[in-house]
C-alpha cells in the first residue's frame, strides 16, 4: 500500500494541451481591451462613489452633532432664564418641609 502511494505522488499527471475548438479564434474567449477598460472604468467609478458617500455620511452625522449641542445649549439658556425670572417673581422662596414630612406652618393652624 505504501508502496502505492510513493508511486501514485511521484508519478507525473500529464496536462492537456489547452487548444481552442475549431473556429473559435482568442478573441473570442476573452474581454480583450474594451473589457478591462470596461472594468477599470467601473472600479474607479465605484471607488469614487464609495469615497462621496462616506463624506456625505461624516457631514450629516457632524451636522446632527452640531444642531444637538445647539438645542442643549438652548435648553440650558432657557432653564437658567426660567431660574432667574423666578427668583425676581416670586420674591422669597417657600420654606423646605420640615423633617417629619409635613409643610410649612402657615399662620393660624
Amino acid at each position: 500500500m505504501h508502496s502505492l502511494l510513493l508511486r501514485l505522488a511521484t508519478t507525473p499527471t500529464p496536462l492537456p494541451t489547452p487548444t481552442l475548438r475549431d473556429g473559435i479564434s482568442e478573441d473570442q474567449v476573452t474581454p480583450g481591451l474594451l473589457g478591462f477598460v470596461m472594468t477599470a472604468f467601473f472600479v474607479v467609478a465605484t471607488a469614487l462613489l464609495i469615497v462621496d458617500m462616506v463624506r456625505r455620511i461624516r457631514r450629516v452625522r457632524y451636522r446632527a452633532q452640531v444642531e444637538e449641542e445647539r438645542m442643549a445649549a438652548a435648553t440650558a439658556a432657557d432653564v437658567e432664564a426660567a431660574d432667574a425670572q423666578d427668583g425676581l417673581d416670586d420674591g422669597p422662596r417657600p420654606a423646605a418641609p420640615e423633617s417629619n414630612g409635613n409643610g410649612p406652618q402657615r399662620p393660624g393652624e
